[in-house]
């Protein structure tokens, strides 16, 4: 299997290097050169699969050439050990329709230990024993920090510079980052929103001065890896509820859009996905681009949603390239306007190509609370805000008989206050990070600038020069 770029003129790389690289060097973002398909009889023969057989069966095209499925079981075998639940990621009932997958059983109790804690273990497997090493810059709205943090802490031939907008994230997600003390993690918290933060990141990694000193890579979802390993529970998902015989829908709350591209993934090898529900906060760049073709940046508003508060979806490009005939060199010109005038409008062709797959809906905060005490009083599950937001958006829809799963993205202690205002029920962490709060923290505040954030990552990075 072999990666391009949306941009189209970096060059081809292999499933290893495309892990190691994370953003491509013209800016872009990597997708396999084609999608591989599986046949309905592959599909339904994951229905009585585990976890971590359907992921080998998902995920060997993608690594095929650099992993064997021996190779790749084991890594599955040894990253999924670590979830609290024998099924990793499992499905809950709420009503005929509306199904929860939970998603956060992993030791950071959320959806992105599904793929981060898999993503460990590549960068130490292809970097073991090949004295180089990486530095990983990353930008979080909460959650990627924490599980990329676990993922990585005391790894060799890694070390770790997390962005965190300051003051813009849970306590919970904070301290998750900022309590773990391993002398290859470092935090920082900036001034400014999430995008800053995204934004420095893609920076640094195209300031050639820079990335030529420090063997850059990413863990953000602009890391192909990322993505490939949440394909996964989309199959795992549908195939419990009917597929390939029954379509299923999914509601994917998300601000950056990598977690519903998996499902769009999933559906171009042959899912049989009904409708991929795109569910936003107030902060709805997604929504105007999918509703109206309006991809144009507002400023972003906080809310309890933390880890959607996000005004430029990095994810989007790879969809837009792939909808617009992966014409590279088309997409460079089209990205390059937003990115100078922070608006743009889709081409007939992606917004056509968007139609029928996709949906959006936008939930405010009332909805929002909404959807919390819904499920809380009808079937008796404490959900989050940002499930809150996909489940509102999933019962709005109308979908008539086909099974809506809407995905459970983060464990609702993460976000006690929240819950318990709309709800009444304050939730509680697990035990098993039940002392999170008497942990110390260490982390260093930063002003949101260039200057200010790579003269710091230059004194503590291994350079390769």
């Amino acid at each position: 299997m072999r990666y391009i770029s949306t941009r189209g003129t970096a060059p081809a790389l292999d499933f290893q290097q495309v892990t190691l690289a994370g953003l491509a060097s013209d800016g872009g973002l990597y997708l396999p050169e084609s999608w591989p398909t599986l046949s309905t009889e592959t599909i339904a023969a994951m229905r009585g699969m585990s976890y971590v057989d359907t992921a080998v069966t998902v995920m060997a095209p993608f690594v095929a050439g650099v992993l064997s499925d021996d190779e790749l079981r084991a890594l599955c075998t040894e990253a999924y050990g670590r979830f609290s639940h024998a099924a990793v990621t499992p499905l809950v009932q709420l009503d005929q329709r509306h199904w929860l997958l939970e998603l956060f059983h992993g030791p950071t109790l959320a959806f992105k230990d599904v793929a981060l804690q898999l993503l460990g273990l590549l960068f130490e497997r292809f970097l073991s024993g090949s004295g180089k090493h990486v530095t990983i810059v990353g930008a979080t709205s909460g959650d990627t920090g924490s599980a990329a943090i676990d993922a990585l802490a005391g790894r060799e031939g890694v070390d770790v510079f997390m962005l965190h907008p300051k003051g813009r994230v849970s306590d919970v997600q904070r301290r998750q980052m900022t309590t773990v003390l391993a002398p290859n993690i470092h935090n920082i918290a900036i001034d400014g929103s999430f995008d800053d933060a995204q934004a420095l990141v893609k920076a640094m990694f195209n300031s050639p001065d820079f990335s030529g000193r420090f063997a850059l890579s990413a863990v953000n979802s602009i890391n192909w890896a990322r993505l490939m390993a949440q394909v996964v529970y989309y199959f795992y998902a549908a195939v419990r509820l009917g597929a390939p015989e029954r379509p299923v829908a999914f509601s994917v709350p998300t601000g950056n859009f990598g977690d519903v591209f998996a499902g769009y993934v999933a559906a171009k090898m042959g899912l049989p996905v009904a409708k991929l529900i795109v569910a936003t906060n107030v902060n709805d760049i997604l929504h105007r681009a999918l509703a109206d073709g309006d991809y144009s940046q507002g400023t972003v508003v906080p809310t309890p949603s933390p880890s959607m508060d996000i005004q430029v979806s990095s994810n989007f490009e790879r969809l837009l390239f792939d909808l617009g005939g992966r014409d590279g060199i088309a997409l460079a010109a089209q990205m390059a306007g937003f990115e100078s005038s922070k608006a743009m409008r889709l081409t007939n062709a992606q917004r056509e190509g968007a139609a029928g797959l996709f949906g959006s809906d936008r939930i405010d905060l009332d909805d929002m609370a909404l959807a919390m005490r819904w499920a809380c009083e009808k079937s008796g599950e404490v959900i989050d805000p940002h499930t809150a937001i996909g489940l509102a958006a999933a019962r709005r829809a109308d979908l008539g008989d086909v099974p809506v799963v809407t995905l459970a993205t983060a464990h609702p202690a993460k976000f006690d206050d929240a819950v318990e205002r709309a709800t009444g029920v304050r939730p509680t962490l697990p035990a098993r990070i039940g002392d999170l709060f008497e942990r110390q923290e260490r982390y260093d505040s930063l002003p949101g600038t260039f200057d200010a954030v790579t003269a710091y990552i230059a004194e503590r990075a291994v350079s390769t020069r």
